[in-house]
Order: structure tokens, then sequence, then C-alpha cells
């Protein structure tokens, strides 16, 4: 983690989920933490109510490692760029595994720990969302339309790529527990 210093200021939610719903399809982070930190690019998520409570609503398929750790932890972060997305982090954390690559150093990452949950953010994304999950499923193929299967989850897959593969996604609903903007003290 970061030794240097570092302010947290609030933000309200309305605000931070204008910002995530913009900066979503170029990619924003999932953080987690476990027997080491990793950051995954996601673009897919959905961030509002549920069940009296603000919560932000992620996927991640089975075979990845954010999957692994967000099971063990039951806590993620949210790390949103403020500007355009930095294309090295990007290229880190979307392309590359945790299982092998230690994310913190391949991209130049800041770690500053979470308020509220045992994750941290990261200052070079600094609109940060701290959740704790309260609802995880699996999702099931033969339940979604015909035509996401055949696009999302297509049964020959062509792994070189790294953009298609055949396994589903855990939905993972976490309480929104803390927001804030990391800025330099």
């Amino acid at each position: 983690m970061s030794e240097r210093t570092f302010v947290k200021e609030k933000v309200a939610l309305g605000d931070a989920a204008k910002r995530v719903m913009e900066a979503l399809p170029a990619g924003i982070l999932l953080n987690t933490q476990g027997e080491k930190f990793n950051s995954m690019v996601i673009g897919w998520g959905a961030i509002g109510t549920v069940w009296r409570s603000a919560a932000f609503t992620v996927y991640v398929r089975q075979s990845r490692f954010t999957k692994e750790l967000l099971d063990a932890s039951g806590e993620f972060v949210i790390s949103v760029p403020l500007g355009d997305p930095d294309p090295v982090i990007n290229q880190v954390c979307g392309r590359q595994s945790g299982r092998d690559v230690d994310k913190e150093e391949a991209a130049g990452l800041t770690l500053v720990p979470g308020n509220k949950v045992n994750v941290p953010g990261i200052a070079e994304y600094p609109l940060t969302i701290e959740c704790k999950v309260v609802y995880a499923q699996k999702q099931e193929l033969s339940e979604l339309p015909e035509e996401i299967v055949r696009v999302i989850y297509p049964e020959k897959v062509d792994e070189s790529t790294g953009k298609a593969y055949r396994d589903a996604h855990t939905m993972y609903i976490g309480e929104i527990v803390d927001a804030y903007v990391i800025r330099k003290a």
C-alpha cells in the first residue's frame, strides 16, 4: 500500500452513478483483495437501489482469479477514472491474470486503503465505491435469450482473442458502504 498521504472526499451517490455510467463503456476497475491484491477491468455493471440499500452489481466469469478473491472476502471496490482511462492500467488489468502478474507493480497502481472494507482503492482511478456482497448468483445460460448466449457465451471459443469465453458469470450485488474521491493531500 502507498505511503503517500491522501484525503478522501465524500461524494454523493447520484454524482458517482452519473460518472460510473459515463466511464463504464471504456472500462472501470473491480478491485479485490485476498492473499494478494487484484484489479480487473469491467465494462458491465449497475448502480442503483436493491432491498432499500444503495448497491453496485458486478458480473464476474467463473474462471477469473477475481471470482476466487471475491468469494473468499465478500468485499470489493470499484475504481473509476475522472478523466480518460489510462491505457496501461486498462491493458494490464484487462488482459492479464492476477494469478500470474502483480498488477499493482505492472500497471503502476497506487493503492490506498479502504475505509470500511479491506480492499484498497486506486489513486489513479480516484472515484471509489466500497461494497460488501449481500447476494451472489451464478447465471444459468439456459435462462438467457439465445442471442446473448450466442454472442457472449459462444460454444466454440478462440481463447487467443481474449474476448469470448463459454463460462457463465456470477452476479454479485454489493451494498455500497462508502463512496469518495481519493485526492493527494
